[in-house]
């Protein structure tokens, strides 16, 4: 998160655990956004990437998510979410350490 502007791009967060901290290390910055509850975050989103694995985490309505998101695509960071279960919601599933390509 330290400069996602250098990518054009804007990073809509939420940690259950974590966010308190993180608005005071990066608090005041047009292209971060911390969100209230998890799945808040992927409205309007290009993609929901998941980079921890809070409880609060583990059971997503991918049929929700697919509908917020503009590019249907999740990157899952900590492995958590099934691979049937996400494509068969619609959407492009992504498992970091895996081994599916991004050219898959």
């Amino acid at each position: 998160m330290a400069q996602p502007s250098k990518a054009a791009a804007t990073v809509r967060a939420s940690d259950p655990e974590a966010t308190r901290e993180a608005r005071r290390i990066f608090g005041g910055r047009d292209d971060l956004t911390f969100c209230d509850g998890a799945f808040a975050v992927p409205e309007g989103a290009d993609a929901l990437v998941l980079v921890t694995g809070w409880k609060q985490l583990r059971s997503p309505d991918f049929g929700k998510i697919r509908q917020a998101v503009k590019d249907e695509v999740v990157f899952d960071g900590r492995n958590l979410y099934d691979r049937q279960e996400i494509e068969a919601a619609g959407l492009a599933y992504y498992a970091i350490g895996r081994g599916r390509s991004l050219h898959a």
